[in-house]
């Protein structure tokens, strides 16, 4: 998959033996919007109060995923399977894994996520 002004094509196919290496790692957000947090609870069947007191840590104005401490400065994604290695809520997953690594801060650092996510084909023109 290619998107207009990035660097790199992505292969999503990849996923399949990641193994989560975008859920995993140094600490970080994983921003959630009120519209995704009603989803997210309706499909768990929780009241937004209970979801949101579960797996949500607010930062200011904003909110992000609670991460789970793995190991020193290694962290997951509270909704991130260990056992699996992969997302447990990956349909009702936030735009901000939807969209990745489809980030701006990658146009300008595509090394950064190529590194990261084996399915990262930089442009050879690039």
């Amino acid at each position: 998959m290619k998107k207009e002004g990035y660097p790199f094509t992505f292969d999503s196919s990849a996923c399949k033996s990641c193994g989560g290496k975008c859920c995993i790692g140094e600490r970080g957000f994983i921003w959630v919007n009120p519209f995704e947090k009603r989803n997210l609870a309706k499909h768990l069947k929780l009241s937004l109060q209970k979801f949101t007191q579960r797996y949500v840590d607010r930062l200011g104005q904003r909110e992000s995923f609670k991460e789970v401490r793995l190991d020193e400065n290694n962290y997951a994604c509270v909704f991130f399977d260990t056992k699996k290695r992969q997302c447990s809520i990956y349909d009702y997953r936030p735009s901000q894994c939807r969209t990745f690594p489809f980030w701006s801060y990658y146009k300008k650092q595509p090394a950064v996520v190529a590194e990261e996510c084996p399915g990262i084909q930089l442009s050879s023109s690039d």
